[in-house]
């Protein structure tokens, strides 16, 4: 047999949706190693390397071998009490089985299985040829990409992300004859479309990134990616720092194949447009770098990224500079005419716009918020916690006034930073400007929350008002669809009371939200609401209240579960605090956290299965643990030596752990309550070793089952670790 060899295969097309490169890349090289893997072909695949630029995608796997291994297979007969009549003659059952196998009966072999012996066709044949499935696993790993919008052209019925015009397939030197969308295969591929326009000929699959690179085309992404780095650095002014992050570094190295820095300039006018403005035209609109000062302050310059190394660069800078010079005008000019009238006088017109039917404006909406944030800052107050409840009413008044703006008109993106903006040119106070931007906070994952306190507060009132707003309208997400991003809004009011240690009553805020729901979008479902009550009939605004409230907490509650996975918390670890219901989130955050140093414990698991064993008792039993906890214990039935010890350690321990678990909850320690409550476990192991806990004598039992919700009972002060 020969030697294994390396296959390439690349398919070459139009230019590729810059956002799909990566994605597409890697969803190829699956396909194709999985193909292999499939048919058994023998190959390095935990080394193969996956190849992606803005017109080809393709994957080198090394040392595959030349075929298939020998193919075996085996097909079960009938059992031979059925396949053989008294006589031992073949049965019409082994008749029909040994002709759909292909050969006569007495060929057939025997096996024994649990049931008995029974007949058996077992054949070998060699394995079919690297080169014959090639093709196939190509077609089968194509069809399968995540494309959701296939592109058609000229008059054929097949379809792919984009019209394909060639197709290398390469076996070490050999041609692997094939094609993919009527484009025969070879080993032609084609270098830069203007500085490398003729083709590329392969010697062999190994020599296909260095043939790429003499014609002007970086094939390993993360060489274009290396590339552009450094060609950004080499251009950038002396004190200059190129803002180029990873999702911007990304789209520029699936835009070029040969990724050459432009310095660039504009007019030092432009700077007095907020810098956001500017930014986002430059990044989002052109794929540029801007350049920062060494005080993080945006400087005039900008570095441009071209696809081809210019004999003239300095036109190419020009029509860098060119390009950007109108839309910089248009946000100077929206910003100088936005700043003629103070953001108060859009009140008015946020009135005529509808933020849903049943909801209202957005005036409406911000009045709701702005009476949720009243309420919060008077809850913080009462807690001891400085608020400025006036900043507090004057930036939820103006929270959606830029919305109206020139400048949000035209980049959406910046609502938020626009009214930061306009409101301190207009004088408003520091507090009211930073949280007309920071409330919007965080706007996507892994994004800060507001670090200002008016901030925090607006951004918890105006998730409420959408989340309560949201589930009374019958919009709550499904599947994939969240069109008023509740899920979002769920995160972002959880993470917020969370990091910002606001001790706050979430059913109380919830029920607050539930209260300043129109009473249109309230007494009656939406169409198709999964919020509708179980009795299927449409309950008052009152009542429905009532039924949304649990729903809500437990739509807030599920978000968090992925959150605290991200921070290594299991899910029974989450599960056990979420069963005790705590008030708060904060005091959730910090049970959790006990919970997971209580886990470390040697005895941890033997308590939680102990707990588990008690919980079962009481359920069966239909025991109230809260109430039965409550009831003295008869020391006179304590009559084993076993149970007179655990009644006595339950009592210390609830003794040791009133200080941890009595007073605020933010100076509760759960932690060292649960570490105290596991030094039960020896009493508690005795226990269910000596003593019979459903004894006949009922007094006996009842007295018995009262000591195990004491045992319960004390845990869930913190959590239910029988889930653990």
């Amino acid at each position: 047999m020969s030697e294994p060899k390396s296959l390439l295969i690349e398919i070459g097309c139009e230019e590729l949706p810059i956002h799909a490169v990566d994605t597409l890349a890697r969803a190829f090289a699956e396909g194709v190693c999985g193909g292999l893997a499939r048919r058994g072909v023998a190959a390095g695949l935990e080394r193969a390397r996956v190849f992606a630029a803005p017109r080809r995608l393709a994957v080198w796997v090394p040392e595959v071998a030349a075929a298939q291994p020998e193919q075996r297979s085996e097909s079960f007969g009938p059992y031979v009490n059925s396949a053989l009549d008294a006589q031992g003659q073949p049965t019409r059952a082994l008749l029909g089985f040994a002709h759909k196998a292909g050969v006569e009966w007495t060929q057939l072999e025997r096996a024994r299985d649990a049931r008995g012996e029974r007949f058996v066709r077992r054949s070998a044949s060699p394995g079919r040829r690297t080169v014959e499935l090639v093709p196939e696993i190509v077609r089968e790993a194509a069809a399968a990409l995540p494309i959701p919008k296939p592109m058609r052209w000229g008059d054929h019925d097949f379809a792919f992300v984009r019209p394909v015009h060639w197709l290398v397939l390469l076996l070490g030197d050999e041609v692997v004859a094939g094609d993919l969308f009527g484009v025969p295969s070879g080993r032609q591929s084609r270098g830069h479309r203007f500085m490398h326009p003729a083709p590329v000929h392969l010697a062999d699959a190994d020599s296909y990134v260095d043939a790429l690179r003499a014609a002007r085309v970086l094939a390993d992404p993360a060489e274009r990616r290396q590339r552009i780095r450094a060609e950004v650095a080499r251009v950038a002014p002396a004190d200059g720092v190129p803002r180029l992050d990873d999702a911007l570094l990304d789209e520029l190295a699936n835009l070029n194949e040969w990724p050459v820095a432009i310095a660039c300039a504009f007019e030092h006018a432009y700077l007095a447009v907020p810098h956001e403005a500017l930014v986002t035209t430059m990044r989002a609109n052109q794929k540029f770098v801007p350049v920062f000062d060494a005080g993080g302050r945006l400087t005039e310059h900008f570095i441009g990224i071209a696809n081809l190394e210019s004999r003239d660069p300095a036109q190419v800078r020009h029509g860098y500079e060119r390009v950007i010079r109108p839309r910089f005008a248009d946000a100077k000019y929206f910003f100088d005419a936005d700043l003629k009238s103070p953001l108060a006088d859009y009140q008015p017109a946020l009135r005529e716009v509808t933020y849903q039917k049943a909801l209202g404006s957005v005036w409406d909406k911000t009045e709701r918020v702005a009476a949720l944030a009243a309420g919060i800052a008077q809850r913080l107050k009462v807690q001891q916690v400085a608020v400025d409840a006036a900043a507090i009413k004057r930036a939820a008044e103006l929270s959606r006034c830029d919305l109206l703006t020139r400048m949000v008109g035209e980049f959406p993106e910046l609502q938020g930073v626009a009214g930061r903006h306009y409101a301190a040119a207009q004088g408003e106070p520091a507090a009211v400007a930073t949280a007309l931007d920071s409330f919007y906070a965080p706007r996507q994952s892994g994004d800060a929350i507001a670090a200002d306190r008016v901030g925090q507060v607006l951004a918890i009132a105006d998730r409420l008002d959408t989340l309560a707003g949201g589930f009374a309208a019958g919009l709550k997400p499904t599947g994939n669809k969240d069109p008023f991003a509740l899920r979002r809004a769920a995160q972002g009011l959880a993470r917020t009371l969370i990091e910002a240690g606001l001790e706050l009553d979430l059913d109380g805020l919830l029920q607050d939200a539930l209260a300043r729901v129109p009473e249109a979008a309230c007494a009656t479902p939406a169409k198709g609401a999964k919020a509708a009550p179980p009795t299927g009939v449409a309950l008052d605004a009152a009542a429905r209240r009532v039924a949304l409230l649990p729903m809500l907490r437990d739509f807030v509650l599920e978000r968090l579960r992925g959150y605290y996975a991200e921070r290594g918390f299991t899910a029974q670890q989450f599960a056990a605090v979420a069963a005790v219901r705590p008030a708060s989130l904060v005091d959730f955050d910090r049970r959790l956290h006990a919970v997971r140093t209580f886990a470390e414990q040697p005895a941890a698991l033997h308590l939680a299965a102990a707990n588990k064993r008690v919980a079962n008792i009481l359920r069966k039993e239909g025991i109230d643990v809260a109430v039965t906890a409550q009831r003295g214990l008869d020391p006179a039935l304590l009559r084993e030596p076993a149970e007179q010890a655990l009644a006595q350690a339950l009592e210390a321990a609830r003794s040791d752990n009133a200080p941890r678990l009595e007073g605020a909850a933010g100076l509760r320690d759960y932690a060292g309550a649960l570490v105290r409550l596991a030094q039960l476990q020896a009493p508690v192991d005795a226990f269910f070793d000596a003593v019979m806990v459903m004894a006949e004598d009922r007094a006996l039992r009842a007295n018995r089952v009262a000591l195990l919700a004491r045992i319960k009972a004390r845990f869930d002060a913190v959590a239910d670790i029988s889930v653990l």
